[in-house]
């Protein structure tokens, strides 16, 4: 039975490291896979997954009007798995989709993204994923002071902690901090 999991963590727990490695394992065994990424994040060039390590692969992009069912169900057929990066930036409507990839397809599909903003929101994918995914699976990096992070902050200019803004703003180490919730707080003055 195909299963829809959702792998999720803060910035720079490794999870695009992941993805990249659980597809080559597939491919090293001569099965198919369709790699997936989100149009917005083009740190690793457009269309194109990359993980900090140095590691990178072609990807699909995917926009928020994108039919992932049927993009899957024209591209993916006769591929193994499907393999999704940043998906905390699905719409709920495509998280359905991806229910409906493993369900009447009977592809696995294996998501990989943020589960909370630098304010401590659910992005809207990550909400809809935690509710209807088969399998969660924390992936896990630590906190400057050796505590499970959990949350992160954003930085602006001059390194200082910001607390408002757009939910979405692409970048990296130079703006996101992974935290234990404790030291969030902090950082944000709760």
């Amino acid at each position: 039975m195909a299963k829809l999991y959702f792998h999720y963590s803060t910035m720079n727990a490794g999870k695009s490291t992941l993805l990249l490695q659980a597809s080559h394992n597939y491919r090293e065994r001569g099965m198919a896979t369709l790699l997936l990424t989100a149009a917005v994040d083009t740190r690793a060039g457009p269309g194109r997954i990359g993980s900090r390590i140095g590691i990178a692969a072609d990807a699909t992009s995917f926009w928020p009007d994108t039919d992932l069912f049927a993009l899957i169900e024209a591209e993916g057929r006769g591929c193994a798995c499907i393999f999704v990066d940043e998906a905390q930036f699905l719409t709920p409507a495509q998280v359905w989709q991806l229910a409906r990839v493993a369900d009447d397809l009977r592809i696995p599909v294996m998501a990989y993204g943020l589960r909370v903003d630098f304010r401590g929101q659910l992005f809207p994918g990550s909400a809809e994923l935690l509710a209807l995914a088969d399998d969660l699976r924390e992936v896990r990096t630590i906190c400057h002071c050796g505590r499970k992070a959990t949350m992160v902050v954003r930085r602006g200019e001059c390194g200082r902690v910001i607390r408002e803004g757009a939910q979405i703003q692409i970048g990296g180490n130079e703006t996101y901090d992974s935290l234990c919730r404790r030291h969030w707080r902090e950082a944000m003055g709760m």
